[in-house]
């Protein structure tokens, strides 16, 4: 684990969903949307179920890059937009997984200043930059998403320990 993050928060498909759909439930309240800007790659999954939830038909994307490798390891010094929508915002719900530390949050705000943006997480860095969120989690855990993660065996925990015993004993 990267030295910045010292907790990991696993995400199940389930949890996710229900999370969503929270955010779902907090935006009902707003006016009405024009349309949905996710933010890529991570915001797909949410501004899909939002889509669904909300009945919004019009998605677009706004493409960016701000780091790449696992928890972040190989950052950008700033987020790289390869793609946004025309306009300013207005009327749109933008979307995405996470606020972590702002940049992108920053990015995609100088990009669409006028759209009412949230996410399903945010940390203490992040959470200015969003209109709202679901879930905080605290600056050092890294959220592991399902879609970032994948089942295997799992040893037991009495393996593990006769395991290390041997290792000791050689």
């Amino acid at each position: 684990m990267s030295p910045q993050y010292h907790k990991d928060l696993y995400i199940s498909w389930e949890e996710f969903h229900r999370d969503a759909r929270r955010l779902c439930e907090e935006l009902l309240d707003r006016d009405a949307y024009k349309g949905i800007v996710a933010v890529t790659r991570g915001g797909l999954i949410p501004a899909s179920i939002v889509a669904r939830e909300l009945g919004i038909r019009l998605v677009d994307t706004i493409c960016v890059v701000s780091y790449h490798g696992e928890q972040g390891q190989q950052q950008t010094e700033q987020a790289k937009v390869l793609k946004a929508p025309e306009g300013d915002g207005e009327g749109m719900l933008l979307i995405d997984d996470l606020v972590d530390t702002g940049k992108t949050a920053r990015t995609v705000r100088e990009c669409l200043p006028k759209a009412t943006f949230a996410t399903v997480y945010a940390k203490p860095k992040g959470r200015p930059l969003v209109d709202t969120c679901v879930r905080e989690v605290s600056q050092d855990t890294w959220i592991r998403f399902p879609w970032d993660t994948e089942l295997h065996f799992a040893v037991p925990l009495a393996d593990k320990a006769r395991k290390g015993s041997q290792d000791e004993s050689d």
